[in-house]
C-alpha cells in the first residue's frame, strides 16, 4: 500500500510528517520499550489489500494495521567516523550518502578480503555513546548495539553474559580486526602546492590527466616574477628547510608521477638526489623505506615503502596523491597488523547524533575497523521511507483500521473472502500493545461471520484469546505461530527482536488448552544450521509438548532484501556455510524442491514418533479452521 492510499479526514496536525503524507499525526511515547521510536497515526481509504496473483500466496486478501516494526535493532556511530570510499580516501559518516562506493569485505578462498560496496541507505538517529578505545590511540565512538569484527568473531560494544542483554560483547581480551586509525588528510597549504609542482617536476612522469591538472592549478596560483620557465624553476627549488607540508606534497607530486600502489608502493627515478629527497621525507613523516636497485638495464631505481596495508592506506591519507586508480586495495586479505586491542570501552554518559549505513556487503570500513551495519528491509521503502532507519524507527499506524474494516465488511461489493493476517509484518509487534488495534479488527471479523487467520511471532496475541473464541463460534478461524527452531543462540543471531521460542510455545498450549487446533510453521529451517537431526528432534518435540495439532516445515526463503541481509550475516558469522548457501540458492530465491521434499519428510516423520495431528482433544463449537499461511509470509516476519 502507498502513501496514495493513506490520507487523513481530519484537518492536518500541527506536528505533521516531515514527508509527502500530508496530515498524518507523529506521536512518541516516553517509554522504555518506545525509546528514539515515532509513530506516525494515519487514516487509511482502506484496509483489506488484495494480494497480486503473481506473489504466490495461497491467500487473496490481507490486512496490515501497522508498516515498519518496533522490535528492530539500530547500530549506529558518530557522524565523524571516517569511512574508507572506494577511491582510497576518507569521508565522515555524515556524509555519506545513497549510491556511493565504499570498501567492504566478503569470505573468500579462507580469507576475509576488502571489496568495493555500495551503499543502500543511510539515516540518522540519538543513542547513548560509548568509546572504544584501541592500543594504537584509535577512539571509536558508538552505540552500544554497534559490532565490530574482533579475533573472535562480531562483537557488540556492551552485552552481559547472562540474562536479557546475553550476547557476544567486547572485552580488554578483544583485537578488532582492520588496518588501524586513518591519517588526518593534509592541509592544500601553499607548501604543501609547492612541494606537489616540485614532487612532478623531479619525477618526470609522462602525467595522467588528473596530475596534470592538479600540477597546472597549483602553478597558476602562486604569482612568480619572469617567464614562465623561471616561474617554474622557482616554485621546483630543493628548499632549505622544508615544512612538514612540503614532504606530503613532494611525496604526493613524486607519486603521481612515478609510482605504483599494487602490493606495495614503490616510487622510481633514475636521478639520485631525486631518490635521496624521497627517503629524506618519509623518515621525517615516519615512513620506512628501502631503496632498491635497477631490475634491469633501462630500469630506474625505487624507493619501496616498508609494511603492509596499513602503511599503505598510512601514506595515502597522509600525502593524499591525486590519482586515486592507484590506491586499489581489493582483494588484499583483511589482517590486523597493527596493534588494535582493546584497551577500554567507556560510557560517555550522553546522548549523540548518530549515523549508519547499509551497503551491500553488510559492512564498512570505519576508521580502520571493519564495522557491521544494519541490513536494509525492501518493504518500508514501499511507503517512500528509508529502508534502514525508518523502518526500526517510523512506525505507521493506521488508527481508524478498525472502523473502516467494519466499512468494508459491510459493503456489497466484498464477497465474504477468507482474510489473512501478519503475512507482511507481525500485527502483534509490540506496538499493538499501546494500539489495540487488533481487538477492533477481530471484533469487526467476528460481527460480519468473515473467515481469518492470524500468522504471529508475538505472544501479545494471548490478549485476545477470548475474542478469538468468539469469532471461531461463528466462522473459521485459524492461529498459526511460527517456531522455526529452540536453539536459542540461533534464535538470538536471527531472531533477537522477537519473543523466544519457548515463550511462543507458552502461547501455543494456551490457545490449545482453549479448543484451538493450533497450526506451528516450523519456519524458517536454516540449511545446515536448524536442520539437522538434533534440531528438529528437539525443536518437534517442543512443539508436540505445547498440544499444538499440526507442524508445516517452511525452508528458509530468501528474496530481496531479506536475501542481502541473510547473506551477509551469514558470511560475517558462519563463513564456512556461504558455499554451501550458494549451491543451494544460486541466484534464486528458494533452495532445490528436492531439499525441501527431504525436510519435510524428515519433519512429518518425527511429528508421526511426537504423535502430531492424533489425539487431540478439540473443542467442537470451534469451526473448522483452514490451513495456515504457507512459506512466503511467515519467512518475510522471521527475517524481518
Amino acid at each position: 500500500m502507498r502513501w496514495s492510499n493513506l490520507a487523513l479526514e481530519a484537518p492536518a496536525a500541527p506536528d505533521t510528517l516531515p514527508f509527502s503524507l500530508p496530515g498524518a499525526v507523529a506521536r512518541t511515547f516516553d517509554t522504555p520499550g518506545f525509546a528514539g521510536m515515532t509513530f506516525y497515526e494515519v487514516q487509511a481509504k482502506s484496509i483489506i489489500s488484495h494480494v497480486p496473483a503473481a506473489s504466490r500466496m495461497p491467500f487473496e486478501w490481507t490486512i496490515n494495521p501497522y508498516r515498519g516494526c518496533s522490535h528492530a535493532c539500530v547500530y549506529c556511530q558518530t557522524g565523524d567516523t571516517p569511512i574508507l570510499m572506494a577511491d582510497g580516501r576518507t569521508r565522515p559518516l555524515a556524509d555519506i550518502r545513497v549510491g556511493d562506493q565504499v570498501y567492504g569485505t566478503v569470505p573468500e578462498a579462507g580469507f576475509r578480503r576488502y571489496v568495493v560496496t555500495t551503499v543502500l541507505a543511510h539515516w540518522e538517529t540519538l543513542k547513548p555513546a560509548y568509546r572504544i578505545t584501541l592500543a594504537d590511540g584509535t577512539e571509536l565512538t558508538a552505540s552500544a548495539d554497534h559490532r565490530y569484527l574482533t579475533n573472535r568473531g562480531w562483537k557488540y560494544v556492551t552485552g552481559a553474559t547472562h540474562g536479557a542483554n546475553r550476547r557476544p560483547f567486547l572485552t580488554t581480551a578483544n583485537k578488532l580486526m582492520g588496518t588501524g586509525k586513518f591519517a588526518e588528510p593534509p592541509k592544500k597549504c601553499a607548501e604543501y602546492r609547492r612541494g606537489y609542482l616540485c614532487g612532478v617536476f623531479k619525477g618526470h612522469g609522462r602525467g595522467d590527466a588528473r596530475e596534470l591538472d592538479r600540477a597546472r592549478r597549483y602553478l597558476e596560483g602562486f604569482e612568480v616574477a619572469g617567464s614562465r620557465a623561471e616561474a617554474i624553476a622557482e616554485l621546483t627549488a630543493w628548499p632549505g628547510l622544508p615544512a612538514d607540508d612540503w614532504h606530503k606534497g613532494f611525496l604526493a607530486g613524486v607519486f603521481d608521477a612515478r609510482g605504483t600502489g599494487a602490493g606495495s608502493i614503490r616510487i622510481g627515478s633514475g636521478d639520485e638526489t631525486t631518490l635521496g629527497w624521497m627517503q629524506a621525507s618519509l623518515r621525517h613523516l615516519g615512513f620506512r623505506s628501502v631503496l632498491e636497485p635497477p631490475r634491469s638495464a633501462g630500469w630506474a631505481s625505487q624507493v619501496r615503502i616498508l609494511g603492509g596495508l596499513s602503511e599503505r592506506l598510512r601514506f595515502f591519507h597522509t600525502v593524499d596523491p591525486s590519482l586515486t586508480r592507484k590506491r586499489v586495495i581489493a582483494g588484499t586479505a583483511v589482517k590486523s597488523d597493527v596493534p588494535l586491542d582493546v584497551v577500554s570501552i567507556t560510557p560517555l554518559g550522553l546522548e549523540l547524533p548518530m549515523f549508519d549505513i547499509t551497503t551491500g556487503t553488510g559492512d564498512f570500513i570505519a576508521n580502520g575497523v571493519v564495522s557491521h551495519n544494519c541490513f536494509a528491509r525492501n518493504t518500508h521503502t514501499y511507503l517512500d521511507l528509508d529502508a534502514g532507519h525508518d523502518f526500526d524507527s517510523k512506525v505507521v499506524v493506521k488508527v481508524n483500521a478498525p472502523e473502516l474494516l467494519r466499512r468494508e465488511l459491510a459493503a456489497s461489493k466484498w464477497t465474504g473472502a477468507s482474510i489473512a493476517m501478519g503475512t507482511n509484518v507481525d500485527c502483534y509487534q509490540r506496538a499493538e500493545g499501546r494500539y489495540e488495534l487488533m481487538r477492533g479488527i477481530i471484533g469487526a471479523l467476528r460481527d460480519f461471520a468473515n473467515p481469518f487467520s492470524i500468522l504471529t511471532k508475538g505472544t501479545l496475541i494471548t490478549r485476545d484469546l477470548d475474542l478469538l473464541r468468539q469469532a471461531a463460534e461463528v466462522t473459521r478461524v485459524s492461529v498459526s505461530f511460527s517456531v522455526g527452531f529452540v536453539d536459542e543462540a540461533v534464535w538470538r543471531e536471527v531472531e533477537p527482536g522477537t519473543p523466544s521460542p519457548r515463550r511462543r510455545l507458552d502461547a501455543v498450549r494456551r490457545f490449545a488448552d482453549a479448543g484451538f487446533a493450533v497450526n506451528v510453521l516450523m519456519a524458517p529451517l536454516l540449511p545446515e544450521l536448524t536442520d539437522t537431526d538434533e534440531s528438529i528432534e528437539a525443536t518437534v518435540a517442543a512443539i508436540a509438548a505445547a498440544g499444538a495439532a499440526g507442524v508445516t516445515p517452511l525452508v528458509l526463503h530468501l528474496r530481496p532484501g531479506a536475501r542481502e541481509w541473510y547473506q551477509g550475516w551469514l558470511g560475517r558469522t558462519r563463513p564456512e556455510l556461504v558455499d554451501r548457501y550458494r549451491s543451494l540458492y544460486g541466484r534464486g530465491s528458494y533452495a532445490p524442491k528436492a531439499y525441501q521434499r527431504e525436510l519435510t519428510a524428515r519433519v512429518a516423520l518425527a511429528a508421526r514418533r511426537h504423535g502430531i495431528g492424533r489425539n487431540h482433544a478439540v473443542d467442537h463449537r470451534l469451526a473448522a479452521q483452514p490451513d495456515p499461511p504457507p512459506a512466503p509470509a511467515a519467512e518475510q516476519l522471521t527475517l524481518l
